[in-house]
């Protein structure tokens, strides 16, 4: 039993440790391409979920949507992505990531990419699955928590 939560004190810890490197890592590509770390984290989730509206972006990232507003403007300056009326609702704006500068993006995370890659060769197919599953519980975890404290009906939050 000591053992065990010895196991999981130590995985939140590399954990913790693992989201600094990669926060660290974003910091330093975004200054290649001149853009803020918050910018960067919206645009990668334009690219993993696609296109959709300010208010949904505002909503999956937790922030408010005049903040939004601020970094979709500077990432449609900056050639990043559109923002084009809705066809199904002419009212309405979507936001599409643009795919004309990705190459930027992974060539600046090529060494941390190649390196993965290395390290995933190390495991097998179950070993793989297993991992998987934990970041994907992870994940959900995290999202959960980032709910929570966005949700204006927590305690202490008017």
């Amino acid at each position: 039993m000591r053992e065990r939560r010895r196991l999981g004190t130590q995985i939140k810890a590399d954990l913790r440790a693992l989201t600094n490197q990669v926060s660290l890592l974003n910091h330093q590509v975004g200054a290649k391409v001149e853009m803020r770390d918050i910018d960067l984290d919206c645009l990668d989730l334009l690219s993993q979920h696609g296109q959709m509206s300010p208010s949904a972006l505002a909503k999956r990232s937790g922030l408010h949507p005049a903040t939004i507003t601020g970094i979709l403007d500077r990432l449609e300056r900056g050639g990043w992505v559109a923002r084009e009326r809705d066809p199904s609702d002419r009212r309405a704006v979507v936001v599409t990531p643009l795919r004309e500068r990705n190459s930027e993006l992974y060539g600046l995370y090529a060494g941390m990419n190649g390196q993965m890659d290395e390290i995933i060769a190390d495991y097998d197919e179950a070993q793989l699955r297993v991992l998987a599953d934990f970041l994907q519980r992870s994940i959900r975890a995290g999202q959960n928590a980032t709910e929570a404290l966005a949700s204006p009906t927590d305690k202490g939050v008017a």
